[in-house]
C-alpha cells in the first residue's frame, strides 16, 4: 500500500501548476515568429542595385579577379593623384627596375634643339608671297609672323663688303623705328651719322633658296658725294 505522502509528490510533480511544458512551447514560437518578421524587413531593405550576399564561398578564379579589379583601382587612384612629372618619373623607373637599363638612357639629346630665333633665321624671307604661303608649317607661320612685324617703309645696309660689289639688307624692327635708325640717322648698319643724308631707291637683287629674286628697296645714307655706288658712307 502506497503511503498518502508519495502521492502527493507524484500529483505535485506530475500534474501540479509546475509544469513548464506550454510555456517552453510559447517562447518558441514567439521567438519562429520573431526571426521571421526580421528576415522579412531586411528582405524589404535590401535595394535593388544591392548585391546579394553569397553563403558560400567563392571560387578562387573569382576571388583572383576581384582581387585584380581592386588593385588596379588602387593604383589607378594612386596614378591620378600624381602630378605630370612624377608620373613620369614613376613610369621610368618601373621601367628600370623590371626591364634594367640606366636613367642616362632616358636623357635626350639636346645636339638637334632649336631656339625661335633659329627656326625664324632657317625660314626667313626678305619678301613673303602668295605662293610662299603654301604648305605652310609651324616653322614657316613662327617666320611670317615675325615678317609681319617688321617696318618696311626704309632699309637698314651692311655695306662692310662694298668692295666686292656685295650688300646686305633687311629690315627695320621696333626699337630703331623708335630711335630714327635708317630714317633720321644712316641707314648703315654701322654708322650713326645724322647729317647729309639723302634718300636712295635701288634695286636689290638676291638669292633666296636657290631662286634670283629682285626687290626695290628705299636706304638713307650720308655720303660725301651722292653718287651711287661709286661713292659710299662716309663711314664705310
Amino acid at each position: 500500500m502506497v503511503p498518502a505522502q508519495l502521492l502527493l509528490s507524484q500529483a505535485v510533480h506530475g500534474r501540479g501548476g509546475y509544469d513548464s511544458d506550454f510555456s517552453d512551447d510559447e517562447s518558441g514560437e514567439k521567438s519562429d515568429q520573431r526571426n521571421k518578421r526580421t528576415s522579412n524587413e531586411d528582405a524589404l531593405l535590401i535595394k535593388p542595385f544591392q548585391k546579394v550576399k553569397q553563403v558560400k564561398v567563392a571560387d578562387r578564379q573569382i576571388a583572383a579577379e576581384e582581387w585584380d579589379r581592386e588593385e588596379a583601382r588602387n593604383r589607378r587612384f594612386h596614378l591620378i593623384a600624381m602630378d605630370a612629372y612624377a608620373r613620369h618619373k614613376k613610369f621610368v623607373n618601373d621601367y628600370i627596375l623590371y626591364y634594367g637599363g640606366k636613367k642616362e638612357d632616358f636623357q635626350r639629346s639636346g645636339a638637334s634643339d632649336k631656339t625661335d630665333l633659329d627656326v625664324v633665321r632657317e625660314n626667313y624671307r626678305f619678301l613673303w608671297k602668295e605662293e610662299d604661303a603654301v604648305d605652310m608649317n609651324w616653322e614657316k607661320r613662327l617666320a611670317k609672323k615675325y615678317y609681319d612685324k617688321l617696318f618696311k617703309e626704309y632699309c637698314i645696309a651692311d655695306l662692310t663688303r662694298y668692295k666686292e660689289n656685295k650688300f646686305g639688307f633687311r629690315w627695320r624692327h621696333e626699337k630703331e623705328v623708335v630711335s630714327g635708325k635708317g630714317q633720321f640717322s644712316c641707314g648703315n648698319k654701322h654708322c650713326d651719322e645724322k647729317e647729309g643724308l639723302k634718300s636712295w631707291e635701288v634695286n636689290f637683287g638676291y638669292i633666296e633658296y636657290g631662286e634670283k629674286r629682285n626687290a626695290l628697296v628705299k636706304l638713307r645714307k650720308s655720303a660725301p658725294s651722292y653718287g651711287w655706288p661709286s661713292s659710299f658712307c662716309k663711314c664705310k
